[in-house]
């Protein structure tokens, strides 16, 4: 259906014509997957996006969080409540999860299809599905047998919602300094006590129950990340039938006044203070931060899926107001006074701009269904192709995070502009777009931590390089492929990108041999920028290797007035027509940028090692 959200023409695009997911259902996992049966779960995902979600995103904004200082609740907007549960009760907490406890057992990319829908008609309202579904998938990945039985139907039905407890007012990024802690008790269980602070969805009356995923120090254990332990502290008691009792000792202090992200509450919450709050470990003793990376590491996905479905809608928002707003006189006729005004859809900066914003979104979208596939192919494969899977997911998952989230910030500005002066005012969402995107390259680890992630762990400390060399085997078969398709200008563009690359990690490797620490990390962002765009330079060759040929079908050698009229009356022809441009423009316009980061890198200027907190003058401290 036409949408001001996603083109659904280019999500199969990714989804059967790249990565043919439909062949999954070859393996047991999937074996109740076929087309059929996939198309109608995105059907009815794009319909409730479009039809049950989008219409409370900037009624919900406006409404925002209430913090009752009385009762110490928080009422979330109430025209969440509706398409809350009607989302939960179609099943889409738990698209690609065990049937046993409530899923769907659908591939991962068919899930991050769904997400993408959903952050785009409400990311507010779906962040709190996707703190559940994350609390949920680490309770089934490394809780007991009991403690799925008891948590995860009710999650994955989202009868019960979920959070990540980590963040302290002392210990943010610093997660080994964190001051909560555990005191054993004689039931097994263990007595929290301890602050939690910017908790999303720490508190909210959306559910019966929130449970609170907690990193917590147990009595007696090292003072550091090896010493944390990570603990299932439900909100309200849970009682032997399964009933909700009383709260078990957690109290929201308030709640933020932020930017943006309005309808998503985010709470200050004591754990404890009258020493009745109990716990349950998950996931073994001082086993905490491996624990809790399971969450960390799906939060950093399903922000990076938000921050394409802010870029998307953007997109789509602007294109739709440029091809109704009439300002301006065609180019070639600017000097004749008699000429008609024309859409500014038809002005070369706009098209400049939409067709930039075209090729951020359809290059991030196939990106992020293709970690989605790799996690698929991690789940069913074994042997080489599952460790070939598990590599490319370490690669994906911080170039994704850092790489949408730092665009999507870049892509609704652009939006904006295309606008003009009303998308700046609150008549148009693109403003909303603004305020609530930017939180993206902040959460789940700021930009910089996954830049040193990648460049350092993924990377360099790597056994062998074998994440790299796994990364770079794939675009190099693209490369291949597309020698007799694609012009070769283009992938030589690639070709000789992926040679800077090599001898840029090189460089760095020899660096942090050498112990300059400091050097490789005042680095790593450049470095994980230019590893963001060569990935969507990647997808875009890889697109073309599909859309040239079909597009030869589709128009052939016809000539320009006849090539216009096909792309008229043909959709098929203007859709892969359009993909062709947006790619062409990527490499051969955007894709320059990456040089830029690569070359900075290679200047080994010491400037923000030099710089000292003396230096940055003229304003007070604090």
């Amino acid at each position: 259906m036409l949408n001001k959200l996603i083109d659904t023409r280019d999500t199969r695009f990714v989804i059967f014509e790249m990565l043919e997911i439909d062949k999954l259902n070859k393996y047991e996992a999937f074996s109740h997957a076929d087309r059929d049966t996939m198309e109608s779960v995105l059907d009815l995902a794009e319909r409730m996006a479009v039809e049950t979600i989008s219409p409370v995103n900037t009624i919900g904004d406006k409404e925002g969080c209430k913090f009752d200082p009385g009762s110490k609740q928080v009422k979330a907007p109430e025209s969440y409540k509706k398409p809350y549960r009607e989302l939960a009760d179609a099943g889409f907490i738990a698209v690609a999860d065990n049937p046993k406890y409530g899923g769907m057992g659908f591939p991962h990319t068919i899930a991050a299809c769904c997400d993408e829908w959903f952050n785009t008609a409400c990311g507010c309202l779906n962040f709190y599905n996707i703190l559940t579904h994350g609390a949920a998938n680490l309770i089934y990945l490394s809780g007991a047998e009991e403690q799925k039985n008891l948590y995860l139907p009710k999650m994955f039905s989202g009868i019960w919602s979920g959070t990540m407890c980590i963040t302290e007012p002392d210990a943010g990024s610093d997660v080994g300094s964190l001051k909560s802690k555990a005191i054993p008790c004689d039931d097994g269980s263990y007595l929290i006590k301890g602050q939690k602070i910017f908790i999303s969805g720490g508190e909210h009356n959306l559910t019966d129950n929130i449970i609170h995923i907690v990193l917590a120090r147990i009595e007696g254990d090292p003072e550091s990340v090896k010493g944390l332990t990570t603990f299932i502290v439900p909100r309200n008691i849970i009682n032997s039938n399964g009933a909700i009792g009383e709260n078990n000792d957690v109290i929201c202090a308030g709640i933020e006044h932020k930017m943006g992200i309005h309808g998503l509450s985010t709470a200050t919450l004591f754990f404890g203070d009258n020493d009745k709050c109990k716990g349950y470990i998950v996931g073994g003793k001082c086993n905490g931060m491996k624990t809790m990376f399971l969450m960390m590491n799906e939060s950093r996905n399903h922000v990076s899926n938000c921050a394409l479905a802010f870029s998307s809608t953007a997109y789509m928002h602007a294109a739709s107001y440029a091809k109704t707003r009439v300002q301006g006189k065609e180019s070639s006729q600017i000097m004749n006074p008699t000429a008609p005004s024309v859409t500014i859809i038809n002005h070369p900066d706009v098209k400049r701009m939409l067709l930039r914003l075209k090729s951020y979104v359809e290059g991030m979208r196939q990106l992020m269904y293709l970690l989605s596939w790799y996690m698929d192919m991690e789940k069913v494969s074994d042997g080489d192709s599952k460790r070939e899977a598990k590599a490319m997911v370490e690669m994906l998952v911080p170039i994704c995070k850092a790489g949408n989230t730092d665009i999507v910030w870049d892509a609704v500005s652009e939006a904006i502009q295309v606008f003009g002066g009303v998308g700046y005012c609150s008549d148009y969402p693109v403003e909303q777009f603004a305020r609530d995107c930017k939180l993206l390259s902040i959460v789940e680890g700021t930009n910089g931590i996954q830049s040193i992630d990648l460049v350092m762990r993924k990377v360099l400390m790597n056994k062998e390089q074998y994440n790299y060399k796994t990364f770079i085997k794939n675009i190099m078969k693209t490369i291949a492929d597309a020698k007799n398709i694609v012009p070769a200008v283009l992938t030589e563009k690639i070709e000789n990108a992926v040679a800077k690359m090599n001898q840029c990690l090189t460089a760095t490797g020899k660096k942090l041999m050498s112990g300059n620490i400091g050097g490789v990390s005042a680095d790593t962002r450049d470095i994980e920028n230019g590893f963001f765009l060569l990935s969507l330079a990647w997808m875009h060759l890889w697109s073309l290797t599909l859309t040239i040929p079909k597009q030869q079908q589709l128009i052939g050698t016809a000539g320009n007035e006849e090539r216009k009229k096909i792309l008229a009356e043909n959709s098929e022809a203007a859709f892969y027509e359009g993909k062709i441009l947006a790619s062409r423009f990527f490499i051969m316009k955007e894709f320059n940028k990456y040089s830029a980061y690569i070359d900075a890198v290679m200047s080994e200027d010491t400037a923000v090692l030099d710089s000292v907190d003396d230096i940055y003058t003229g304003m007070p401290v604090g």
